[in-house]
């Protein structure tokens, strides 16, 4: 949204009546807005709170493709933003926006910044977080790599497959926690390892809606152990359900014996490998691309 005339107008006084806000949308849907006025603002379906200890630095945005230095400061909140919150990974790669508004006039403003949260930082009861632009998303390396795995992501629109199938899924409480990443619940009556690179999401309690990757999938006697790669960062209490989602290893044979989706894999299982590139012409040799000797 470009600068209105009357806002333009209004900075042309010398006298003005400017406040900042601050919009947030985390990935769960949850919007919060800030302002360093002295009294909540209101508009595009944020209510902007006064108050909230949040403030940021001013606006150095380039042409380049580079991190800005544009930073969020503000005080950890029990009414706003919480360390637990924090810590559980809940504000990463949350939505910003940021106007310059005439609190007298709150639909004299322009937008100023859109982007997302980058690298957050806590210490001494603060947060710091690293507002990174929408040319961020330019760096990213894009495009397909060919390689002899799936290079898709199980469930995704590419891979096609429904990761809610029968016999893929399964929701359970939590019977038994250990280090914060090992979990235990009814073994069922999938075989063992059938969730190693899966899916795990807690449903409720104070992590609902973090996820996890399973590392190992074991049965032992009626229980089944689902340890993570890494540890889920907020509390899981005996009694809350998770979802587990059978695990994908990307291989061609994984993908037509275990999912029956072969036609949708998206890797090159016939590509010569890096021995074939190597070799050289040789009349003595059968040169068929498999291992040097």
């Amino acid at each position: 949204m470009g600068m209105s005339p009357a806002l333009m107008a209004h900075l042309g006084t010398g006298t003005t009546t400017l406040c900042r806000c601050w919009g947030v949308t985390r990935a769960d849907g949850l919007r919060l807005g800030f302002t360093d006025h002295d009294v909540d603002i209101s508009f595009e379906d944020f209510v902007f709170r006064a108050g909230t200890g949040l403030t940021a630095s001013a606006l150095e945005q380039s042409s380049g493709l580079s991190v800005n230095n544009t930073e969020a400061v503000g005080a950890l909140s029990s009414a706003a933003v919480t360390e637990a919150d924090l810590a559980a990974g809940r504000y990463d790669g949350a939505e910003v926006q940021s106007w310059l508004v005439n609190w007298e006039r709150p639909e004299e403003r322009v937008l100023q910044f859109r982007g997302t949260f980058g690298e957050i930082t806590r210490s001494s009861g603060a947060f710091v977080a690293e507002l990174r632009g929408l040319t961020e998303a330019l760096n990213q390396p894009v495009g397909r790599v060919y390689q002899t795995r799936c290079g898709t992501v199980l469930g995704s629109s590419a891979c096609g497959f429904d990761t809610g199938t029968f016999g893929y899924v399964v929701e359970a409480p939590v019977l038994a926690v250990e280090d914060a990443r090992a979990f235990r619940i009814a073994g069922g009556a999938f075989a063992e390892r059938w969730f190693e690179r899966g899916r795990f999401e807690v449903l409720d309690g104070a992590a609902g809606g973090l996820v996890g990757v399973v590392k190992n999938d074991r049965i032992i006697g009626a229980e089944r152990v689902i340890e993570l790669w890494e540890t889920i960062r907020a509390p899981v209490a005996p009694g809350d359900r998770v979802r587990v989602v059978a695990g994908c290893d990307k291989r061609a044979e994984t993908c037509r014996e275990k999912f029956q989706n072969l036609v949708n894999f998206r890797g090159f299982p016939t590509i010569p490998g890096e021995d074939w590139l190597m070799a050289y012409p040789a009349a003595s040799d059968n040169n068929d691309g498999g291992k040097l000797k």
